[in-house]
């Protein structure tokens, strides 16, 4: 059978399918346990935006203990109860906020809300499918995060308060329910989340994968798909290769806690009382964790990779350039991300020869992280470039990821990094390149998809306002903190000022967490934004950015299958822009070769 009559059937059997299935449906099938994609989406993105929100607010608690760190806020006793003690904050909560503000931004927003969002509205609509591989496995991963997020979040609340061990919750402070109050039913509740978690996430990328394989419509070959499929799909294999390894370190660690097990504990004393536990080691679940956990910064980064590039090339009106180089670098860095975790342990005592193995590597992987700065910056000269919120948004993730990347290099060297680690020189880092870096990829991808998600059109000046205010808080709190990094200043200190050599750097401290106020102050700029285009936003075109990609040949508000009659066949790559000879500055990828004549190069006809 011909991949021409693959392509008929498999179109005949979804349009048999949505006549069978796709009836009239209640509240609860439509919006709530819908199997359609783009709803999946929007339930992930409005999930991902709450949680950001809960995650910045807990930053901003902690920023005023270390902005003002002999001041006293009863204010917040209100809110916090008892975990404000005569106007200050409790220390061991003060751990719990930046635990929880860790695991927040990194797995629930910019992992399941980012990738979550994005990977589940655009790979249907770019590859022509009517719909994900299994619908009904797409909605059980979205409820799964869901009920993870629940059991998070009522961890908040319980009276020993959430996980108290750090966002990596490194044993034995993890692995002991009784070594602190944050260690106790806090942990536990962390740990099942987590598990909730990882199973959510590994149900989306078997789909995502299987998608992208099986689904392409007729004519979608591997080189003719958009950057963004390339990107959600080589996150979709890191996540299922990476995150089982994480799921077995909580399984270990919760054995380890409730049935007396010794995988990473040996040789502990409590209050001056040996426990019971020999042979095990917590260095084997720091391997553990960054085997995912350094993988997961490209889970997180690599999707902005994908919508930074459709949104530069769409705005730019130039092709991307270096398409197939850009290819190659997504995955080099996917296969170089599984063999450098160890340079976040080269303080564990490991053989100075292993740590040049893991240097070696990590300055390696800056080479294709290099080759996709640029070409965005290749793709940027001399084009037609239309400053919209969402290339605003992608011009920044561009400028943090060079600004971040930079002292990644210094980072990966170890003997700096030994001078360095566990400073505000690694926070700052790590929050440029992967945090800040995939907020503005985040951002970018929702002005740009907003039309398609929700048929109008967010405000393009309070875009603006929540650009500029965004990108300059950015920089001025993670810049200074690179400074007092330098000097030393140790990161997780609830109070320093008992340092005298640190003094010197309390009014820095002040400056940055004013900066962090004014930052997350920003937010709500995006957050009306959102809420209000939804409702009253300007209606939007079917393409309202003259994009090439298959998503806008669809209605405005694509229903349940996407395309209202057979599915689109695709002639050539998404990146034809200001092509010499077209009557337009882009064609869509819909459009036949034999139909632009005057464009085509010597190779380009219609291949049937």
């Amino acid at each position: 059978m011909s991949s021409t009559d693959i392509s008929i059937n498999r179109d005949v059997h979804h349009v048999h399918e949505e006549h069978d299935h796709h009836h009239d449906q209640n509240f609860f099938e439509k919006y709530i346990f819908s199997l359609d994609h783009k709803v999946i989406a929007k339930q992930f993105l409005f999930m991902g935006v709450f949680w950001a929100f809960i995650g910045g607010f807990l930053s901003i608690l902690f920023r005023l203990q270390l902005g003002w760190p002999e001041a006293t806020f009863s204010f917040l006793e209100p809110i916090l109860g008892g975990w404000v003690e005569n106007g200050k904050l409790n220390p061991e909560f003060y751990l719990a906020l930046v635990t929880m503000h860790g695991t927040i931004m990194v797995f629930f927003v910019l992992t399941a809300g980012l990738s979550g969002t994005f990977s589940n509205f655009l790979i249907p609509l770019q590859i022509g499918a009517r719909d994900m591989a299994s619908g009904f496995m797409n909605m059980l991963s979205f409820w799964i995060f869901f009920l993870a997020s629940i059991v998070m979040f009522c961890s908040l609340f319980i009276e020993t308060g959430p996980a108290a061990g750090g966002w990596t919750v490194y044993p034995p402070l993890s692995a002991l329910p009784e070594a602190i109050q944050g260690s106790g039913d806090g942990m536990s509740m962390w740990l099942i989340s987590m598990a909730l978690f990882i199973v959510s996430q590994l149900l989306g990328g078997v789909n995502y994968i299987t998608t992208v394989i099986n689904l392409r419509t007729k004519g979608m070959s591997m080189t003719k798909l958009p950057l963004t499929i390339w990107a959600f799909f080589l996150t979709a294999i890191l996540g299922l290769l990476a995150f089982p390894v994480l799921f077995s370190a909580a399984l270990l660690l919760i054995f380890d806690r409730s049935f007396g097990t010794s995988f990473f504990l040996s040789d502990i004393y409590i209050a001056g009382q040996a426990l019971t536990n020999t042979g095990g080691s917590p260095i084997l679940f720091q391997h553990l964790f960054w085997f995912l956990g350094h993988p997961e910064v490209y889970i997180v980064i690599m999707p902005a990779f994908g919508i930074v590039s459709e949104v530069i090339a769409t705005n730019s009106r130039k092709p991307i350039f270096g398409y197939r180089a850009m290819i190659g670098s997504l995955i080099g860095i996917s296969v170089l991300s599984f063999v450098v975790w160890a340079h976040h342990m080269f303080v564990t005592g490991m053989n100075p020869f292993l740590g040049s193995v893991f240097m070696f590597l990590t300055l390696i992987i800056a080479v294709p992280s290099a080759v996709k700065v640029f070409n965005y910056i290749a793709t940027l000269w001399r084009g037609n470039i239309r400053f919209t919120t969402a290339m605003m948004f992608a011009i920044g993730f561009v400028s943090l990821f060079i600004s971040g990347g930079l002292t990644g290099i210094i980072l990966g060297n170890s003997a700096l990094d030994i001078q360095l680690h566990d400073t505000y020189f690694v926070v700052a880092h790590f929050h440029l390149v992967m945090g800040a870096a995939a907020f503005f990829g985040m951002f970018a991808g929702v002005y740009h998809w907003f039309p398609k998600m929700f048929g109008r059109m967010m405000d393009e000046k309070l875009g603006f306002v929540h650009f500029w205010f965004t990108f300059i808080s950015v920089y001025l709190v993670f810049m200074p903190m690179h400074y007092i990094g330098i000097a030393g200043f140790p990161r997780r200190y609830y109070n320093w000022t008992g340092f005298e050599a640190f003094n010197i750097f309390t009014d820095l401290n002040t400056f940055i967490s004013a900066a962090a106020i004014f930052g997350f102050t920003a937010q709500f700029v995006f957050l009306f934004n959102f809420i209000y285009s939804i409702f009253r936003g300007r209606r939007a075109s079917a393409n309202p950015w003259h994009s090439n990609t298959l998503e806008w040949t669809t209605p405005v508000l694509p229903g349940h299958g996407n395309w209202p009659g057979p599915l689109p066949v695709v002639y050539r790559w998404p990146y034809d822009y200001s092509k010499p000879g077209a009557e337009e500055d882009y064609i869509p990828q819909t459009v036949p070769f034999s139909q632009t004549q005057s464009s085509n190069l010597p190779n380009e006809r219609d291949v049937e």
